[in-house]
């Protein structure tokens, strides 16, 4: 456990930002320095094959203790922490011997985790929470599951032929929170027959849907002049803007009045001034074919307001993200099956749950490589009220040393 805690902290306190806005790849260069330390890590404990390309991908092979032909399985977690919020002098508190109750946060006394609205802390009573202090995120999301791989990997090479398992190959990659992650990844290079994204909440779930998602930019050109002698000539691309986003269905289409299968519209940045604005928006939907109908109805506002705005120019871009990961795995059941049955044999009572958000696993299953996604112990991903349990990580170590063994059988 203290090895595990140590693993944690020294991942969470390495700025990993993501930046969606960059033309690179990775889309920050800090990003590496987390790559490169998990390459000389693997290096360490004896891994095999060990790689970390110009991206910032980090590939490396835990070899087979069996001599039968087995399916190669992958474990793969991205480096990355979501633009949304800073995670630059990340400062970690442990909470140790979680006693119940809401969590303080030093750094921040107004950012408060509250027990009423993370349900989820009931089942952590006796159990380390560590979180940040309230000023920046914490980084589980994926630290989280980079912990959880390494540490699997660091028993499975240390109980060598004690433990039969086939080869299992180690990824980790670069700019998943901005839907980048797999963009360079070499699917022939990582030889992986199913692959498993250690990215999801609390303990003992299978995730074999997300949701299939969509970016927007909605652009809004005006014409600016001194506002003393703006009367007929000023064109303020803030006020159309403004009223774009104000048009947008929020009783049935917005994360706040959403859940389980509903989809949403969500803008979530703004910026500009009166000669031009824009807005970023995400769309989402367990169903593919609802993205285009929210699309459409992004068009219909845009179409209204040019009609009342003739002056102004306004652009709505589209472009696809990921799509829902279930028709992929349906192609091969054993990505889900053998991880029930990895729980079963611990157990544990696993969960088979749905993501209202994405991984990496919805993009390589796309890409033909069935990728379901497994428990990390992540809570509040992308907040300043992120937090973790230690348990919950050391829960995951030992589903992926078990899930191993279930491949070889």
């Amino acid at each position: 456990m203290d090895l595990l805690l140590d693993r944690f902290l020294r991942y969470a306190r390495i700025d990993t930002q993501a930046d969606e806005t960059s033309t690179t790849y990775p889309s920050t260069a800090k990003q590496l320095t987390l790559s490169r330390l998990l390459a000389d890590e693997c290096r360490a404990l004896g891994l095999t094959d060990v790689t970390c390309d110009e991206f910032g991908i980090v590939m490396a092979t835990i070899p087979a203790t069996v001599s039968a032909s087995t399916p190669v399985i992958a474990y793969v977690a991205h480096v990355d922490t979501s633009p949304e919020y800073s995670s630059s002098n990340v400062n970690p508190v442990i909470h140790a011997n979680y006693q119940g109750g809401d969590l303080i946060l030093p750094g921040d006394t107004s950012k408060v985790i509250r027990a009423e609205e993370n349900p989820e802390l009931a089942n952590c009573i006796g159990q380390t929470i560590v979180s940040s202090d309230g000023t920046t995120l914490l980084g589980a999301d994926d630290k989280s599951g980079i912990v959880a791989i390494m540490s699997a990997a660091d028993e499975l090479m240390r109980r060598g032929p004690e433990l039969k398992h086939g080869p299992v190959r180690l990824c980790f990659t670069v700019d998943e929170e901005i839907g980048r992650g797999t963009d360079k990844l070499d699917l022939k290079k990582l030889g992986a027959h199913v692959a498993y994204t250690l990215d999801g909440a609390g303990r003992d779930e299978v995730d074999s849907e997300t949701f299939s998602a969509d970016g927007a930019k909605v652009t809004v050109k005006g014409i600016n002049t001194h506002p003393s002698v703006g009367k007929g000539s000023m064109v303020n691309a803030v006020r159309i803007l403004s009223t774009f986003i104000s048009r947008l269905p929020t009783a049935r289409l917005s994360p706040e009045t959403t859940d389980g299968r509903d989809g949403f519209i969500h803008p979530y940045h703004i910026e500009g001034g009166v000669a031009e604005a824009s807005a970023r928006l995400i769309l989402r939907d367990f169903e593919t074919g609802q993205l285009e109908a929210q699309a459409q109805l992004l068009e219909s506002i845009a179409a209204t307001l040019r009609a009342e705005h003739p002056r102004a120019e306004i652009k709505v871009d589209v472009r696809p993200q990921y799509r829902n990961m279930r028709e992929g795995l349906a192609k091969e059941p054993r990505a889900i099956s053998k991880a029930i049955d990895a729980y079963q044999s611990l157990g544990r009572k696993p969960k088979l749950t749905i993501i209202r958000g994405g991984t990496d696993g919805s993009l390589l299953t796309a890409k033909g490589l069935p990728t379901p996604n497994l428990s990390t112990g992540e809570h509040n991903p992308h907040s300043p009220l992120e937090w973790t349990s230690l348990e919950e990580m050391r829960s995951a170590a030992e589903m992926l040393v078990q899930l191993a063994q279930e491949w070889a059988r």
